[in-house]
């Protein structure tokens, strides 16, 4: 006869049985080690206060099986998180937010507020470069140009265009180079620090940040170090594509649409690695977000 489908759940594990797992997951039988993985597993979050006293144990093995386990539990936390903040109504989310569990599905032991730190600091830095008059539209520009593109050196990634580290924000603030919308999203939670009148706009193959003033509309390739474009080096990049230019094409993306730009390049990065699992796991945010 087949086992119950609703069996009833086995008691939590004494702090015995518990150890006799702990030595059963670093055996070096393989089978042996994933029958007590499985178990711990089953026991859930629970356990993370006490793997992590394991995960620094003197034995290479025992540490390296404890750190997976933390690893699971702290992805799935965060997959639940990144789910939650998906099904929230309205375009007017939180992008700061979004790309910050979006890294931590696939880099679950990152802290956000360190990122967040970091993006003071660089927000600072540019400040100190600001004119006094903010009017000064060239002068802000240039302040933004010196400490970003040539003090920190962001770049786009053209040696790995693909790579999904690409797409998720703290790898990008890590290796200081990224794709288009990426970069874009660093320079406006920096704008955003600021009050500069900075939006994202999501051209066909490209994004750009555009800085606006009543008086003045200019775009920034930051995936080309932060280059200036006008209107109409936008419309000519669009015709190149052998597009005909819409006026939307220059329209600003709210944050939920650039969540959901930013998991589509991660569907296309995932299906060219066959990364079944983790392509899964972003289509499902992309649906959540709208975009299925």
């Amino acid at each position: 006869m087949n086992p119950s489908s609703d069996a009833p759940t086995p008691p939590p594990l004494t702090e015995g049985q518990r150890d006799a797992l702990l030595k059963l997951l670093a055996d070096d039988d393989l089978a042996v080690a994933e029958v007590a993985r499985q178990r711990l597993l089953h026991e859930g979050p629970s356990l993370q206060p006490w793997l992590r006293r394991h995960s620094l144990s003197d034995n290479p093995t025992l540490r390296r099986r404890t750190r997976e386990l933390l690893r699971h539990f702290g992805a799935a936390e965060a997959d639940a998180r990144m789910c939650s903040f998906c099904r929230r109504a309205g375009d007017d989310l939180d992008l700061e937010e979004g790309v910050l569990r979006l890294s931590q599905t696939e880099f679950p032991d990152i802290n956000a507020d360190a990122y967040r730190a970091v993006l003071d600091d660089w927000a600072r830095q540019v400040d100190e470069w600001m004119p006094t008059d903010r009017s000064d539209v060239d002068a802000v520009l240039a302040a933004l140009h010196t400490v970003l593109f040539q003090h920190l050196g962001l770049r786009g990634n053209e040696a790995n265009y693909y790579d999904p580290d690409n797409s998720y924000f703290s790898r990008v603030v890590d290796r200081r180079t990224g794709n288009p919308i990426s970069l874009c999203t660093i320079v406006l939670l920096i704008g955003r620090r600021l009050e500069l009148p900075l939006s994202g706009i999501g051209l066909p193959a490209h994004f750009l940040c555009r800085y606006q003033t009543p008086t003045r509309e200019i775009y920034l390739d930051t995936f080309n170090g932060g280059r200036l474009l006008s209107r109409t080096d936008c419309i000519a990049f669009v015709n190149q594509l052998g597009r005909p230019f819409e006026s939307a094409f220059l329209q600003p993306v709210s944050a939920r649409r650039m969540l959901q730009r930013m998991c589509t390049n991660l569907e296309h990065a995932y299906e060219n690695l066959e990364l079944q699992p983790q392509l899964a796991r972003v289509r499902r945010y992309h649906e959540l977000l709208g975009g299925g």
